[in-house]
């Protein structure tokens, strides 16, 4: 437990500093929202691209976690439209709790992974996130549209220019093709991925709200029980059915266990979901992962 302790601690120290920088005013909110832009759509695609392009990719070792993060997404996107039929959730709503549930904090996965699992692990997350991101945007955009918006131009259009699943698709394409990079732009992109996760993990903590959470504390109950230790539980049991080895298991049922991704609130915003809400729920499940992380990783270890 004390070395799970010791990984977690840089995580939570960086983002409850950015929390208290954009708190008192350390920073302005010019430099957050310039941060945040810079960190979307230049330094996370580095790092994604620079991981994917230049880490050992063996699929067919990796078929069966794959499979497994597969089921676990999509029984629980299932689960999602079903409880909705009952409910008759709006989208503007339903689009946050699906978020929720399927999305995942990034930075906080690769810097804890590259903590505790090193490079053998780092070299399974990154296969899971090249697959997970483009598959959780699909479904988050999916569950914020409107059956009058509902058109596959559009959405094919945004999907595309999202630079996390350019960065991936990209990424990819050069490991499997074996395309050389010059190493001097190589070098370069491995600066700005170096950049990334301390910024990122800054920038996580800025965006935290805590006005709304007393609002909605029973929904936020639900979503983040739900998606920090019932998620992460039929992971475990879904690689446990597939006879999925210990590190693999391990990566998933992590993976499986962090908080939604603090990008959510910026896609419900843009699609007109309820970003209060969704504010809301990334800043408690972050907030309630550094209780429920330990735990899960002390239990899976």
């Amino acid at each position: 437990m004390n070395n799970i302790v010791l990984a977690l601690f840089p995580l939570v120290a960086f983002i409850a500093s950015g929390y208290l920088f954009k708190k008192y005013n350390f920073l302005s909110k010019e430099f957050w929202a310039g941060a945040e832009k810079l960190n979307y759509y230049i330094l996370f695609p580095a790092l994604l691209f620079h991981t994917l392009a230049t880490t050992k990719i063996d699929l067919h070792s990796l078929s069966s976690a794959v499979v497994a993060m597969l089921i676990v997404v999509l029984t629980v996107t299932a689960v999602m439209y079903v409880l909705r039929m009952f409910w008759d959730i709006q989208p503007a709503r339903f689009g946050v709790h699906v978020q929720s549930m399927v999305r995942f904090n990034t930075y906080i996965g690769l810097a804890l992974v590259a903590s505790l699992f090193q490079k053998e692990g780092m070299a399974i997350l990154v296969i899971l996130l090249a697959l997970c991101i483009p598959l959780v945007n699909v479904i988050s955009v999916l569950a914020l549209t409107t059956k009058e918006q509902m058109a596959i131009k559009p959405v094919l259009i945004a999907l595309l220019k999202n630079p996390l699943i350019v960065s991936c698709i990209v990424g990819g394409l050069v490991n499997v093709l074996n395309i050389p990079i010059w190493e001097g732009l190589s070098s370069l992109i491995k600066l700005f991925s170096a950049s990334s996760l301390p910024l990122g993990l800054l920038c996580v903590g800025a965006a935290l709200q805590f006005m709304q959470i007393k609002k909605d504390i029973v929904v936020l109950l639900a979503d983040t029980f739900a998606r920090l230790l019932a998620v992460p539980a039929l992971a475990f049991l879904v690689c446990t059915w597939l006879g999925l080895p210990s590190l693999q298991t391990q990566i998933l049922v992590v993976f499986f266990a962090l908080p939604t991704a603090s990008a959510a609130y910026i896609l419900t915003k843009v699609l007109g979901g309820d970003s209060q809400l969704m504010a809301a729920v990334i800043s408690f499940q972050t907030l309630c992962a550094a209780v429920t992380l330990p735990l899960v990783i002390w239990w899976i270890s």
